[in-house]
């Protein structure tokens, strides 16, 4: 496991009370975890909508699951920086089929990542 990953593991292990702060501490390893500007489910995806400068996939990102009694905890994180320079630059929507997480899609799911406003292209 490389180091990156295990700071994005150990960031979802303390996310516990992420869905009771506005902000994570300095330091508490969650500038690891990608910003998304949106998050949506429906009964067969989980969707997050990320900065991308053309060539952002699915295959880019780290996914992080953590079954607990209150719900799932789902992280992601970039493995790798999307360096293209096309006129696509903005956002990109990446949608995960709750077969690929792990989840039936039926029970609570509590996103780590710090969800933030889209302000324009390169924004991030």
């Amino acid at each position: 496991m490389n180091r990156r990953a295990l700071l994005i593991a150990g960031a979802l292990l303390l996310s516990g009370c992420v869905t009771a702060r506005v902000a994570a501490p300095p330091g508490a390893g969650f500038e690891l975890l990608e910003p998304v500007y949106t998050v949506s489910t429906d009964r067969n995806v989980l969707a997050i909508r990320v900065a991308s400068n053309g060539c952002t996939t699915k295959e880019d990102f780290a996914v992080f699951v953590e079954k607990t009694p209150a719900g799932a905890r789902v992280a992601f994180g970039r493995k790798r920086l999307d360096t293209c320079r096309t006129f696509a630059q903005g956002r990109v929507e990446l949608m995960f089929t709750w077969e690929e997480l792990g989840l039936d899609g039926r029970s609570g799911v509590f996103l780590a990542n710090p969800v933030v406003a889209w302000t324009g292209p390169g924004a991030l």
